[in-house]
């Protein structure tokens, strides 16, 4: 028994084995003599039923890199010991849900990114931007649940404040979503926020370049006269107010800033190419910053 339970000779090294859901003891041991991982089913099985483990197998996916003995693995399947390398998924600030799902694609087999959009459909401004750990067979069901587990975790702690502010939560996304694409400092952001806020009170359109990456994945720069014309919701040019939705998923400084505005004097911004915001109080100033600054 002590020979049968050692591993196989030769050993398939590096291989990833997935038990399914519900997968009797009998059927593992048939996948993983399958598998070539052990040498005998009934040794196995045997293992299992007298460590008390023959309902308590776990499913999941389990990484064989290098020989382990039958009673090795019948402890990593008992205690759920996956031995897989976690999966590091970076995701910035200001990013929307359709650059999540191509991040998500390039990196977890399982997580599409038609997958994705599915699952995340209300979801833009709501998935929190950080740095994740997932198992390499992580699905976009997986990564969803976790953003927006996260981003409930750090919300809570401001939700007074947002209430305080007299805004709703709702709003103060889609707000700071804006700001992640118009300004980059904090103070900046701040100042900007309180010019946004103000153009609402004065029933004056946001007229926010960010919103276009979001309608036809355009920048400033690229902008033309024809692109101010669109007929989208998320058209701040043509629609007055907040877009319907948030534009991208906005860090919790950003969300901060939205509720804190800096109060000034102005109306307009633009940032010039060295990365330097530029206000007016006026149409006329606004104009000749651009002329000064745009060039």
């Amino acid at each position: 028994m002590i020979f049968a339970s050692q591993p196989p000779t030769p050993y398939p090294k590096n291989q990833n084995i997935e038990i399914p859901a519900g997968e009797n003891l009998q059927d593992v041991a048939t996948l993983l003599k399958g598998r070539g991982v052990i040498r005998s089913i009934f040794i196995f099985r045997s293992i299992v039923i007298i460590a008390g483990g023959e309902k308590q197998i776990l499913h999941g996916v389990y990484a064989f890199n290098k020989p382990e003995s039958a009673y090795v693995i019948a402890r990593r399947l008992i205690n759920g010991d996956h031995k897989l390398e976690m999966v590091k998924l970076v995701i910035p600030e200001g990013i929307s849900r359709f650059d999540i799902a191509t991040k998500c694609a390039e990196i977890l087999a399982l997580c599409t990114k038609k997958s994705f959009l599915k699952h995340s459909d209300n979801l833009e401004g709501y998935l929190f931007p950080d740095t994740y750990f997932f198992l390499p067979h992580a699905t976009s069901t997986n990564v969803i649940e976790m953003m927006h587990d996260t981003y409930m975790q750090k919300i809570k702690n401001i939700l007074p404040d947002i209430k305080v502010f007299g805004k709703t939560e709702a709003e103060v996304i889609i707000m700071a979503s804006l700001l992640e694409g118009e300004a980059r400092q904090k103070e900046t952001r701040q100042i900007v926020a309180g010019i946004l806020w103000k153009r609402i009170a004065l029933g004056m359109p946001l007229q926010v370049d960010a919103t276009f990456k979001y309608i036809n994945g355009k920048t400033t720069a690229d902008l033309t006269l024809e692109d101010l014309k669109i007929d989208s919701p998320y058209n701040t040019y043509r629609y007055r107010g907040l877009p319907p939705t948030p534009i991208s998923n906005p860090g919790l400084e950003t969300i901060v800033a939205a509720i804190t505005p800096i109060k000034t004097p102005y109306l307009y911004f633009l940032t010039s190419p060295d990365g330097i915001m530029h206000y007016a109080v006026t149409f006329a100033e606004h104009v000749a910053n651009k002329r000064k600054y745009l060039k």
